[in-house]
């Protein structure tokens, strides 16, 4: 069988639109209609006039698409591809966190459930947690979840004092300074581009910090010869395409491979794609409630 011919006929022909991340696999992010992170992806979700949205990521991206859209159907390819950093923040140990701190305001990393959404003040993303952050004012006490060093970049960008709590994510926090310094050795001429939710001493070596989409146009506007990347590997996709001279090293604690994949992200293929969109399953389904006080904090980063 041909996936991609009858990918294309299922969507035209139930009016549905298929969203893709920067970390998907490169065949995924080939035939989404909609590439981007966090961000672009929520918004691409508000304004579309699909029917049908088929959500290429994990599960909070697809939570999110749903919050957003409580009328349309949104499917999740392979519906166990969560996220390690949504995971490490639950709803009843972040209330019991909350209650310690009663006049804390909680942003909250989209990288969350709908459930932590509902009893967040805030959301933001990698791409727009300092300017939001920037705006509320310094007396006012924040609790910053989940991920730890996202926060740390902020408190140390904006001198803030933010109550962290303790999550990370795992592609993320795994990668070393000290494999970058091999790296670098390696490739002295290569630019360091980091996500900020690597790890403090990852985030000092780095010659720019940015969101996946802020890395993308980096590389677009530098075009530079080489560069090390710290991040998941399926950015280097897109990276390839709009700098195609210049050379991508990702950083890996794996001495076989130039890679660092989330296995999450990669759990969706074109296979369970097409089945999804076939059946119309697997269904994002949350409670009225849930939409609606998960909503109010994500409309309000809007």
């Amino acid at each position: 069988m041909n996936f991609v011919s009858e990918i294309n006929r299922l969507r035209a022909e139930k009016n549905a639109i298929i969203l893709g991340h920067y970390y998907q696999r490169p065949e995924i992010q080939d035939i989404s209609d909609f590439i981007g992170d966090s961000l672009a992806l929520a918004k691409m979700a508000i304004d579309t006039k699909a029917d049908i949205i088929v959500f290429c990521g994990v599960h909070f991206m697809a939570e999110t698409a749903k919050i957003l859209n409580p009328q349309k159907t949104v499917l999740l390819p392979d519906l166990e591809a969560f996220c390690s950093l949504a995971d490490s923040c639950k709803y009843d140990d972040l209330k019991a966190f909350k209650e310690k701190h009663p006049n804390a305001m909680v942003v909250s990393y989209i990288n969350c459930s709908a459930a932590v959404k509902t009893i967040s003040d805030l959301i933001c993303t990698s791409g727009n947690a300092l300017e939001l952050v920037k705006k509320i004012p310094e007396e006012q006490e924040i609790i910053f979840a989940p991920d730890k060093n996202l926060g740390g970049y902020i408190n140390r960008m904006l001198g803030r004092n933010m109550i962290l709590w303790d999550g990370s994510c795992h592609v993320h926090n795994q990668l070393k300074a000290e494999k970058i310094l091999l790296l670098k050795q390696k490739h002295p001429k290569a630019k360091l581009l980091a996500h900020p939710e690597c790890t403090e001493p990852v985030l000092l070596l780095a010659d720019f910090v940015g969101s996946t989409s802020a890395m993308l146009n980096f590389v677009k506007t530098d075009q530079h010869s080489s560069y090390i990347i710290a991040t998941e590997t399926g950015i280097t996709h897109q990276m390839r395409k709009i700098s195609p001279q210049s050379e991508f090293f990702v950083v890996s604690n794996d001495i076989e491979c130039s890679c660092n994949d989330c296995e999450y992200m990669k759990l969706n293929t074109l296979e369970k794609l097409y089945l999804c969109l076939r059946d119309e399953t697997p269904k994002i389904e949350l409670s009225d409630e849930i939409i609606e006080k998960a909503r109010k904090p994500l409309l309000a980063m809007m």
